[in-house]
């Protein structure tokens, strides 16, 4: 199938994707741009379709998928943002103070226990920290895409025990 065939065939879908993209923003113009970003991806990623499986679940997937994604970017850009009143220059000089010692200790011990790892799990670790994604995290180390997610999951799992300390709230 070529990529206008392809482009028709996902096309026919569109009224389903709006449906759903409705469902997820609750927003009429959220959900259009949603169905566009889902449909470029399709297209960009068509070679990724086996003909004969469900084209309505695969865009769903990716549909849905990137509703995640964009959710995240909102969510984590949103906690970046502080109010103004928390920013008194008191507040400020004493918070950059507290943190920067802080910072210092557990900049430290994250790599060090980053060089605990053994070289496979660390490797695609950093790339994933360093925000390349799974895919091409896997075709740089030439390894399966699940192999690097499972060394992603262990070098997290690894680290989060490792640095427990910083999770309890135990270094304040």
């Amino acid at each position: 199938m070529n990529q206008l065939q392809f482009a028709q065939m996902i096309n026919e879908h569109k009224t389903m994707l709006s449906t759903f993209a409705l469902k997820f923003t609750k927003d009429n113009d959220d959900a259009n741009d949603l169905i566009q970003d889902t449909m470029v991806k399709a297209i960009r990623f068509s070679a990724g379709f086996k003909e004969g499986t469900n084209v309505k679940g695969w865009l769903y997937t990716i549909m849905r998928n990137t509703f995640i994604n964009d959710y995240r970017k909102v969510i984590k850009t949103q906690s970046l943002i502080s109010q103004e009143e928390e920013l008194s220059s008191a507040h400020l000089m004493h918070s950059a103070t507290h943190n920067q010692v802080d910072g210092a200790f557990a900049m430290r011990d994250i790599k060090r226990a980053i060089g605990n790892l053994p070289e496979a799990l660390s490797a695609p670790f950093i790339r994933y920290v360093e925000g390349y994604k799974y895919h091409e995290i896997a075709i740089e180390l030439n390894l399966p895409i699940g192999t690097i997610k499972t060394h992603i999951h262990e070098a997290r799992k690894r680290l989060k025990k490792q640095l427990q300390i910083y999770r309890s709230g135990q270094c304040n």
